[in-house]
């Protein structure tokens, strides 16, 4: 056999065994009299030690080892003379009586250790080095174990996890396809499941009460940290519910998760509708592991000739606890930051709230102290602490004052990862409007209900109407999103109708789930969680693509297979497709 224990595996109590391990050459080191080399494999490293004893050939075999050559080593356990208390091996090491090179290896282009010489571009290309080492190879392990977890809940709670289709229909709501063409149909294409949504909703009709399933789902859409083209979430459906009791049911599997992950306990899921996080907040994602909470001061501050305020649409303010003492380079710093493109604020007004009372702002010309002072009540400022104004646009304004503060969350040690704060954000839009394409879009999808007090304004003012809709956050990241779905054929009509859906469009898009419907279709909800999200907040990352085996860089390409690839012309022809080149 090639091994008779692991390498995290022998302890003090395995003294005078003999044993056979095998693994990967962390390192070797000559110290003349003896050789000591650390053995790695994904349970641990042992430290296997070569006597001055031993023989000329094994000598001579060790001397041919290299960092990450794959051994065999076959001998008797000992107690270590010198204890390394770092790892659970480190009272023992093994004294060789025989090795066997099972394979050798190349130089890594980067070290296989925690912390790691790579960068993340060469890392990627090499990522099959990269899960190698314990903090990546961990984050997977911790992936498998949620998995593990979400199972047994879900199990428990008698659903019935189904797989559904990857080849699908194109629709033409939501982000793009990954378009898939067809050999045997030409002409026509499959596309890859945003989600498996209408499956689901076909599954409630058929009968099976509650469904779930850890799904792949493919968006070809622009990528940041939380997005991947390819992703993996926790999708479900429940008939005979309401929207409380999706809440309910999800939030317990929220709180087993972060009792079995991270041993934390979680009493309260707060629900704040979407318009409250919006004004409160500048988002449908707040972060309310501290205040900072938005004050709207565009009454206070104009009329004094301030263009700048006077001028604007939407004035706002938070306020800084303690950071009075701030100096002019670290508000230079948030000035800078509030400029960057990719938030868009013209400038910062900032207050000082001096301990003596009185206030220091850069626009002490055109307000008093006793104006100044106004703002300070307004939010509740007191002395030593610094007060933040953003004006413009009321959306683009909220936004930017959003992002300034995270940015103060961060500075001041307020977003702690080891903190977990949930609420449920309820009562979306149900539809949006496309200046461009002058029509209104599902906010969430055409299948989300509209909440049955709003149903009044489906013809009149649509744009007003709440959907029957939610979305779970935790420490500012949208965990998971779901509706109380359309059950009646009529309603879902009415609502193709709003998105601009003619009905032979609607027929020829959706007319296999509206003719499910004729069969008794159930009242039914669902939810889905994000994975990888869930994966990367327990494991205390910013990226996705930490948590993902094998992931795609910022530009959706992967690296170490050279992703996307050109195709043969032998299979564009089988394909009846035509490459065209556009010239420069």
């Amino acid at each position: 056999m090639y091994r008779t224990h692991t390498c995290g595996e022998l302890r003090l109590s395995n003294s005078s065994q003999e044993a056979t391990l095998s693994g990967w050459v962390q390192r070797v080191r000559n110290l003349g009299a003896m050789t000591f080399v650390d053995l790695r494999d994904r349970y641990g490293i042992t430290q296997l030690v070569i006597d001055d004893e031993s023989s000329e050939e094994l000598k001579s075999l060790v001397a041919k080892l290299g960092r990450e050559y794959v051994i065999q080593a076959k001998g008797v356990v000992r107690e270590r003379s010198s204890k390394n208390n770092k790892i659970p091996t480190g009272e023992v090491e093994l004294e060789v009586k025989e090795i066997t090179i099972l394979n050798e290896s190349v130089i890594p282009p980067f070290t296989i250790e925690d912390e790691s010489d790579g960068g993340d571009e060469i890392r990627m290309k090499y990522r099959y080095l990269d899960l190698r080492r314990n903090p990546v190879r961990n984050n997977m392990i911790l992936r498998a174990t949620m998995a593990h977890h979400i199972r047994n809940y879900l199990n428990g709670k008698q659903f019935i996890e189904t797989e559904t289709p990857v080849l699908i229909k194109s629709t033409p709501e939501g982000a793009r396809d990954f378009i898939v063409p067809s050999r045997m149909n030409q002409g026509e294409f499959y596309a890859l499941p945003q989600s498996p949504q209408v499956f689901k909703q076909l599954l409630m009709v058929a009968g099976f009460d509650r469904y779930y399933q850890i799904v792949k789902c493919f968006r070809d859409e622009d990528l940041r940290a939380d997005r991947q083209p390819e992703f993996t979430q926790i999708d479900c459906e429940m008939s005979f519910v309401e929207q409380d009791d999706i809440l309910n049911t999800f939030e317990g599997l929220t709180r087993y998760l972060l009792k079995e992950m991270k041993n934390v306990e979680v009493d309260e899921f707060p629900r704040m509708p979407y318009s409250e996080a919006i004004e409160r907040y500048g988002s449908d994602k707040p972060d309310i592991r501290f205040g900072m909470e938005f004050n709207d001061i565009s009454e206070t501050v104009k009329g004094n000739n301030f263009k700048v305020f006077d001028d604007a649409e939407y004035i706002g303010a938070i306020c800084a606890e303690g950071c009075a003492t701030y100096t002019r380079k670290q508000l230079d710093g948030l000035t800078n930051f509030v400029k960057k493109p990719q938030i868009g604020a013209k400038g910062l007004v900032y207050v000082k709230c001096n301990e003596d009372g009185s206030f220091k702002s850069s626009v002490d010309k055109f307000y008093s102290q006793e104006d100044i002072k106004k703002w300070a009540d307004q939010c509740d400022a007191k002395a030593g602490d610094l007060i933040l104004v953003l004006s413009g646009d009321k959306g683009h304004t909220q936004n930017a004052l959003c992002e300034l503060r995270l940015e103060m969350g961060n500075q001041l040690g307020l977003r702690d990862k080891n903190v977990f704060k949930p609420l449920w954000v309820v009562d979306f839009p149900l539809l949006e409007w496309d200046e461009d394409a002058k029509r209104f879009h599902a906010m969430h999808h055409p299948f989300t209900s509209p909440k049955a007090e709003d149903y009044h304004l489906l013809e009149t003012d649509p744009g007003k109407v709440r959907a029957n809709a939610y979305d779970l956050v935790i420490n500012g990241v949208e965990i998971g999103g779901g509706s109380v779905r359309i059950f009646d054929s009529e309603l879902q009509s009415t609502m193709f109708s709003l998105l601009g859906f003619t009905k032979e469009q609607a027929e020829y898009q959706f007319g296999f789930l509206m003719n499910a419907f004729k069969y008794g279709a159930p009242p039914h909800a669902g939810i889905a969680f994000g994975f990888d999200r869930l994966a990367s907040l327990f494991a205390g990352l910013d990226s996705i693509r930490d948590v993902i085996a094998f992931p795609k860089n910022n530009s959706g390409r992967d690296v170490m297979i050279d992703s996307p690839s050109i195709i043969a012309t032998e299979q564009l022809d089988e394909l009846s497709l035509k490459l065209e080149v556009k010239e420069d």
